[in-house]
């Protein structure tokens, strides 16, 4: 007996339980279902080939790597063609497109997140999403109609009243939809339905708020609605060429198939197609006059005295230039030289909202954002670059382009009650008096 408690007592303690095996300790309040919620969410399903059986017949006895090339040059100039038909139907009609690839955006990466938390059945959240998008675009677009359409809002009484409490009407709307979350809330679901929450308000962020960008560029004059697009595509095309047939070296590891060659090359080509395309689009003054509401013809309008910005000038070409090309001058619009920098912006900068989206799409493990276009994806996977162009080109006009509005002054001044319009003719007067831009005499008269 001696002998066995010696043996016990020099026997080591059994080893302590592996920590790591342990369940993760759970925070004040949370469920089992909160815990496996931290857990990796499992990925959507992979969509199947998309591609029309038609292109599939046809480019049967082509590698997958040559098919893949001629299904998107196809489905490629399909889209550009579209694109030209929708800007002859005028800006109405842009303006619906883009509330329609705005909708299509915000449903695929809504769907996405339905996708990966789908098996926990969260209550209301789809019907939650679709009415914040609704509560974010009544506000984003009275916004819009009260500063662009302000006469017709003044004229009409249910207008009038609408856009005078438009702020407080949008933010009742959203406190409705706050209420309505808080009181969905349920116990075994806290974690995940917060994280909805937030990927709700990003998307919003994230595609409401740039088309609305979108529809105040276009406002601007079509001009600047059609060359940032137009630039964005055409470094997507001429990147994806050079790096198909000259790209050797990988340029980001978020898109394995990028190439410096494609990047580089894309650029150039970008640089030269805004050029070409802003010098043809500055001559005609229905790209050019900004896109306006005529309250007689109850109808937009595009017409006006084109700018100095859309007038050719004559520049004096640099000494060392001149020596290879042998011109002293070059006359162009100014507007051109705006275009450098936006095709710029649209090849070096708009390239990382592509990868901004791709680093999304690995992070859920799914190819695109959905199989709307067969070769291309899904709408956001064509616009992931267009929504970063939008807020460049949004800002560059009001840092560099816009001035003040005489015609929007003149419409607010109008309803202004007849004592304060006087007292704005008063000091109006006597500062042009002061300036000697009028004569005492004809304040007299």
């Amino acid at each position: 007996m001696t002998e066995l408690r010696q043996r016990v007592a020099h026997e080591p303690d059994a080893p302590p339980e592996d920590k790591e095996s342990e369940p993760e300790a759970k925070l004040d309040g949370e469920t089992a279902s909160d815990s496996e919620s931290r857990a990796e969410p499992a990925p959507p399903p992979a969509s199947a080939d998309d591609t029309p059986e038609v292109l599939n017949r046809a480019l049967s006895n082509l590698s997958s790597r040559w098919k893949n090339w001629w299904v998107r040059g196809i489905l490629t100039l399909a889209m550009i063609a579209f694109f030209f038909i929708i800007i002859y139907l005028g800006p109405m009609v842009l303006m619906i497109i883009v509330m329609c690839v705005q909708i299509k955006c915000f449903h695929e990466i809504i769907t996405i997140g339905y996708n990966v938390y789908h098996s926990y059945d969260l209550p209301w959240f789809r019907t939650l999403s679709w009415y914040f998008l609704l509560c974010v675009n009544y506000f984003f677009y009275g916004e819009t109609v009260t500063d662009y359409f302000f006469t017709l809002v003044q004229r009409e009484e249910p207008l009038r009243i609408l856009s005078k409490y438009h702020r407080f009407i949008s933010f009742t709307l959203y406190l409705t939809g706050f209420c309505m979350f808080v009181l969905s809330l349920v116990k075994k679901h806290y974690r995940l339905q917060f994280y909805m929450f937030g990927w709700t308000h990003v998307t919003l962020l994230i595609v409401v708020t740039q088309s609305h960008l979108v529809i105040h560029n276009l406002f601007e004059g079509m001009i600047w609605f059609i060359v940032p697009i137009s630039c964005v595509i055409c470094n997507d095309i001429m990147a994806y060429m050079f790096g198909f047939f000259f790209g050797r070296t990988p340029l980001i590891k978020l898109s394995p198939k990028k190439t410096w060659e494609g990047f580089i090359g894309g650029f150039f080509a970008t640089v030269v197609f805004g050029l070409l395309l802003s010098y043809v689009m500055s001559g005609y003054r229905c790209f050019v006059c900004p896109v306006e509401y005529n309250n007689d013809t109850n109808s937009f309008t595009v017409d006006c005295e084109p700018s100095d910005l859309f007038r050719l000038q004559e520049y004096n070409i640099p000494g060392v230039i001149q020596s290879v090309i042998g011109w002293k001058t070059v006359r162009m619009y100014p507007f051109q030289i705006h275009s450098v920098a936006l095709s710029t912006f649209a090849s070096l900068i708009g390239p990382f909202g592509g990868f901004f989206a791709s680093g999304f799409k690995r992070a859920f493990k799914i190819k695109d954002f959905a199989n709307t276009i067969p070769g291309h994806g899904g709408i956001m996977d064509r616009f992931d670059c267009q929504y970063l162009m939008a807020t460049f080109v949004n800002v560059y006009i009001a840092s560099f382009i816009r001035g003040p509005n005489p015609s929007k002054l003149i419409q607010q001044f109008l309803t202004l009650r007849p004592d304060q319009q006087l007292h704005i003719f008063n000091t109006l007067r006597s500062h042009l008096i002061d300036k000697g831009m009028l004569t005492a005499a004809t304040e007299d008269e």
